[in-house]
């Protein structure tokens, strides 16, 4: 389920948001240039300290290029679990440029474990259902491709990564609709013709429901009811439309994730993962040249 125009994790999109972390930075870093003399190499070890799920390796890796062509030689995989306190890569190069990487470097790390953490506690919440984890478009401005790939790390799936590849039909579009005198099943069509595949509306009524299944909508977003709610309208969707999806929305909590599985969700969307993201405890650990402290 790739539904969207921008890369997943590409490497441009790293290259840029490595670029311009660095830039915030400003044009030198004073205090390195002055502490570490020039052609000073060493070896720095990333501890995962809080441990949990890995993910933003290439964007990490990315800033280390940039920052010096520094080398760094990973000792997990994107999306692997680790214990607290664990090695999970090392960096190598000039110190002052290591220096200069470790801000945003550790950056962009913490804030993608934290997310690919987040999204696996959902996962495993929901293990045993058909019911699957989507992030949104709740994301931080110029960062969705990192915190969807993190996501995906963290064993969730992706939603439509921008404005252009799915017809999502919400509540202030229903007023829209009311005010223009237009049917839902117009609307529907015409995305259709489009070339537009994925269609989902957002119901907020059973006599929604029923108009969006006789409209053609490919998926129901069930936003902000009872699990109890969730199943009723499930039951009537798919009385209607028997493929059609299902999708629960709007404050779904981890404690509560499984409840919507089981009432018949086919996804649970949770903006929490990247609006609300803890960071995780990720640390740059400067060694000598010989890797020792």
């Amino acid at each position: 389920m790739t539904l969207g125009h921008f890369p997943l994790d590409s490497a441009q999109d790293a290259k840029v948001l490595a670029r311009r972390a660095l830039a915030e930075d400003g044009p030198t870093d004073v205090t390195s240039d002055v502490v570490a003399a020039a052609g000073l190499t060493a070896i720095g070890s990333l501890q995962y300290r809080s441990g949990g799920v890995v993910a933003g390796l290439r964007y990490a890796e990315e800033v280390a290029r940039q920052c010096g062509g520094q080398l760094l030689e990973w000792q997990v995989e994107e999306g692997a679990a680790v214990p607290p306190n664990s090695e999970i890569g090392q960096i190598r190069g000039d110190m002052a440029a290591m220096l200069r990487a470790e801000r945003p470097l550790l950056n962009l790390l913490q804030r993608a474990c934290g997310i690919a953490s987040a999204t696996r506690s959902f996962v495993q919440a929901l293990a045993g259902t058909r019911c699957r984890v989507l992030h949104t478009r709740k994301t931080a401005p110029g960062l969705r491709g990192l915190d969807t790939s993190a996501v995906v790390a963290g064993g969730g799936e992706l939603h439509r990564l921008d404005l252009a590849a799915a017809l999502l039909f919400k509540d202030n579009h229903w007023r829209v609709l009311q005010r223009r005198r237009l049917t839902l099943r117009a609307v529907c069509d015409e995305a259709k013709s489009r070339g537009v595949t994925a269609v989902y509306v957002e119901v907020e009524s059973p006599d929604q429901v029923r108009a969006a299944c006789g409209a053609g909508a490919t998926r129901l977003l069930v936003d902000n009811q009872t699990p109890e709610t969730f199943r009723a309208w499930a039951d009537l969707a798919r009385g209607l439309a028997p493929l059609i999806e299902l999708e629960a929305s709007g404050g779904i909590t981890l404690d509560v994730a499984r409840e919507y599985a089981l009432a018949g969700a086919d996804f649970v969307s949770v903006g929490a993962l990247t609006h609300s993201v803890v960071a995780a405890d990720v640390a740059l650990e400067v060694l000598d040249a010989a890797g020792t402290r």
